[in-house]
C-alpha cells in the first residue's frame, strides 16, 4: 500500500466513473493513506471531463495511474508548499484533463511535468505573498514507498526531505526548475530544454550553476553546527 497525501485512484475513478468507464474493484495496491477530500473534490473533477470521450477518460486515468507520484514530487521539490501540494496535483491533472486531445501520445509525463513547473511557480509566488511557514510535522512526510517502514527510518526519512526541501530553497527558480527535472525526474537536458522552449546550452548553463549553489549551501549547513552537537 502506497502512503500518499492526495487520493490518487478517487481522481482516476471519478475521470473512469463519470463516463462509463470500466473501472472494476479497487486494486488494494492503489490504495491511498489520506485524509478524504470530500464531494467537492470528485465534483471538480466531474465537472472538468464532462465533455471527455470514453477513450480520453481511460487515457486520463492512466496518466493519474502512471504519473501521479512523479507529478507530486515534482510539485513539493519545486516549491509548492506542503497545505498547498493536494491542490496543486489536482490543478495539474485539471489542466491535462481540459488539453487531452491536444496531448500526443507518448509525451504525457513531460505535459505533465511542464504544467507542474508552472503550477508550482504560481502556487511559490502566492505562498510568499501568504508569507506562510509550514509546520515541523508539514515538511517531514514518511517515505511512500515502503509499505512499512521502521520509526527510526521515518525519523530519518524526514529529516533528510526537510534538509533537502530547505537547500532547494536556497535556489533561484530558474536554476531549482532545471536542478529538479535532470537530477530527481531524470529528464535529458534535450528533454528540459524542450518542455521549457530554452536552448539546450541555456539548460546546461543553469544545471551547472544550480550543483555549485546547491553544494555551496550543503556545505554551509555542514558547517553550522560547528561549536555544537553534530
Amino acid at each position: 500500500m502506497s502512503v500518499l497525501p492526495f487520493p490518487r485512484t478517487n481522481l482516476a475513478f471519478a475521470l473512469a466513473d463519470d463516463h462509463g468507464a470500466p473501472g472494476g474493484a479497487q486494486d488494494p495496491d492503489d490504495t491511498c493513506v489520506a485524509a478524504d477530500p470530500g464531494p467537492e473534490v470528485d465534483g471538480a473533477w466531474a465537472a472538468s471531463t464532462t465533455s471527455t470521450s470514453a477513450a480520453s477518460a481511460a487515457r486520463l486515468r492512466a496518466m493519474v495511474d502512471q504519473h501521479f507520484d512523479a507529478v507530486w514530487r515534482s510539485l513539493r521539490r519545486l516549491g509548492a508548499a506542503p497545505a498547498d501540494l493536494d491542490d496543486c496535483a489536482q490543478q495539474v491533472f485539471m489542466i491535462a484533463s481540459r488539453r487531452i486531445d491536444t496531448i500526443q501520445e507518448g509525451s504525457e509525463r513531460a505535459f505533465l511535468l511542464r504544467t507542474a513547473v508552472n503550477v508550482a511557480a504560481h502556487a511559490a509566488r502566492t505562498q510568499r505573498r501568504r508569507r506562510e511557514v509550514p509546520s515541523e510535522e508539514e515538511q517531514g512526510l514518511p517515505p511512500r514507498t515502503d509499505p512499512s517502514p521502521a520509526p527510526d527510518e521515518i525519523v530519518e526519512h524526514r529529516r533528510q526531505l526537510a534538509l533537502l526541501d530547505a537547500l532547494l530553497a536556497t535556489l533561484p527558480d530558474d536554476l531549482r526548475v532545471v536542478l529538479v527535472l535532470f537530477e530527481l525526474e531524470e529528464l535529458s537536458t534535450q528533454e528540459i530544454a524542450a518542455m521549457l522552449a530554452i536552448p539546450m546550452g541555456t539548460v546546461a548553463s543553469r544545471l551547472r550553476r544550480a550543483r555549485e549553489a546547491f553544494s555551496r549551501a550543503a556545505a554551509r549547513k555542514v558547517q553550522r553546527p560547528q561549536g555544537g552537537q553534530s
